[in-house]
């Protein structure tokens, strides 16, 4: 064979590797409101910056006349590339050969990058879009998945790991995602379920749609399985793009600085009066979030799940920070089974990648009621209490008005290693509230009496001089100067070192 011809060779497979399962079935992938996995990978890294791996591996199968049916890369690419000149390793599954189904061959492509990631420090970003198992193959399918799940758990605070979900994804293909630190999924065109509408009504007689069964909505507002929501793939991949840019690439690094003209001594009289002065009126935490981050950009994680907790990114003086923030406008901010989860886990992800916590508190206690008891409020509240105790990343929390009961404790408070702490003076800090704290402690007295007594308690005990007396708060700040405060204790915590004592692992309470 000629020189030339060994060119043209490799020319032809190339070609064919990127045709992926032909012409008819990426017009079928587009006519179904999808891109084809190359597209998605165009869309997400940089241009000219992605370098594909393993593009001519194929299937080794020969049973169900699998032998004829070879086409190279075998429905699965995987390669590295750069976001923003940062390098991330990707794969990402081809809907058009086999259904994007995982094989042997496929699945040791996917390993070999996460390898890679794991050895070269950085972000494994995975575009699921598949119809599960490759059924010809068999135990040797599954012995693939359970490969990549093993290392996505050895992954796990070493390197970020992001899942896309850009059409179907189930059974055993839900369980790599799921072991991923965030989930962005598609509206009307992805899904995750273990078990199918299928096997469900033939299992237990239920009849429901894919859409409300696992569609990106089930997932984001009512599971709590997903992150984030996107109007279509390309979309999907414009949010990863954006989320990297937060986070740094391994466990060892620190976040990405990037410098803002945003004046850290900007004051905001806006925020003087935006917490009322009626301790049982709502207001949106989330004007004072948006207020103090540089440029006025937050990055809100799980958006529509748990709206009684905010969670998401923001820089102050060009330095990342993850914000935790109890929503008043919401369920009044108290803590539940589904915001303390939401939370610990977004804490855990901040502390395992050098990410500071800064922590907004209205939070009149934990919900009250037997679903609330049944399903285990004392077990899932304990996790945000654990996670904000084991951090020892940079902490730093502000008080904008109720931290009551435990719930006070919870919210990275100075007990439990917060760094700095400050209030503002609408800040009230108690045991509960006066109402309830005045009935059980003169539960004899008549009305007018009570009343007197509720507006004793309030001028003792709902304000933040008391805490301010024993140490517990730092400094009382006026509401204009949060974004100034919270950059100098992010500045003067920046060297800051502390580690937990020695162990093989300590066991939150699942």
């Amino acid at each position: 064979m000629s020189l030339q011809s060994k060119f043209d060779k490799l020319e032809s497979e190339n070609r064919a590797a990127e045709l992926g399962g032909g012409q008819k079935r990426i017009d079928k992938q587009h006519n179904a409101g999808k891109k084809t996995a190359r597209e998605r990978i165009n869309d997400l890294i940089d241009p000219g910056s992605f370098v594909e791996i393993d593009k001519l591996v194929k299937h080794q199968t020969k049973d169900f006349g699998m032998e004829d049916k070879k086409i190279a890369g075998d429905g699965m690419i995987t390669g590295y590339g750069k976001i923003d000149d940062r390098l991330v390793y990707v794969f990402a599954q081809d809907f058009t050969v086999f259904g994007g189904t995982m094989s042997r061959s496929n699945a040791d492509k996917v390993v070999k990058i996460m390898d890679m990631a794991v050895k070269m420090g950085a972000p494994l970003i995975g575009l699921n879009d598949s119809g599960g198992a490759r059924i010809q193959e068999g135990v040797r399918s599954l012995a693939g998945y359970a490969d990549i799940f093993y290392r996505n758990v050895r992954a796990s605070g070493v390197v970020p790991q992001i899942s896309a979900i850009l059409g179907p994804c189930a059974g055993g293909a839900v369980y790599s995602p799921a072991l991923t630190d965030f989930i962005f999924m598609v509206k009307e065109s992805s899904y995750m379920f273990v078990t199918g509408p299928d096997v469900i009504k033939t299992v237990t007689h239920e009849e429901v749609t894919k859409e409300a069964l696992g569609g990106a909505m089930t997932h984001n507002a009512d599971s709590g399985v997903a992150h984030f929501a996107a109007q279509d793939d390309e979309q999907s991949m414009m949010m990863i793009r954006d989320l990297i840019s937060f986070i740094p690439s391994n466990n060892l690094e620190d976040p990405p600085f990037k410098p803002s003209n945003d004046d850290p001594n900007r004051e905001d009289e806006k925020l003087q009066n935006l917490v009322p002065n009626d301790p049982n009126k709502p207001y949106d935490i989330t004007e004072i979030i948006n207020s103090v981050v540089d440029d006025h950009n937050f990055l809100e994680v799980q958006a529509h799940y748990a709206k009684n907790m905010i969670v998401g990114f923001g820089r102050l003086g060009g330095r990342t920070v993850g914000i935790v923030a109890n929503q008043p406008a919401f369920l009044a901010g108290c803590l539940d089974i589904n915001s303390s989860v939401k939370a610990a886990r977004f804490v855990r992800f901040c502390d395992a990648f050098n990410i500071p916590l800064i922590t907004f508190v209205d939070v009149p206690g934990f919900l009250p009621g037997t679903n609330q008891e049944l399903g285990g409020i004392i077990k899932h509240g304990a996790k945000l209490l654990y996670a904000f105790s084991e951090a020892t990343v940079p902490k730093i929390t502000l008080i904008t008005r109720k931290a009551y009961g435990g719930a006070y404790d919870v919210m990275s408070s100075k007990h439990i290693g917060a760094d700095v702490n400050y209030s503002y003076p609408t800040g009230e800090i108690a045991v509960m509230g006066p109402d309830g704290a005045v009935n059980i402690l003169y539960r004899d007295l008549d009305d007018e009496k009570k009343k007197e007594a509720v507006a004793e308690y309030k001028e003792n005990f709902a304000n933040p001089f008391r805490a301010a007396e024993l140490g517990y708060i730092d400094e009382i700040i006026y509401p204009k100067e949060t974004r100034k405060k919270l950059i100098q204790a992010l500045e003067m915590t920046k060297n800051k070192s502390h580690s937990n004592p020695p162990k093989k692992h300590g066991n939150i309470p699942l």
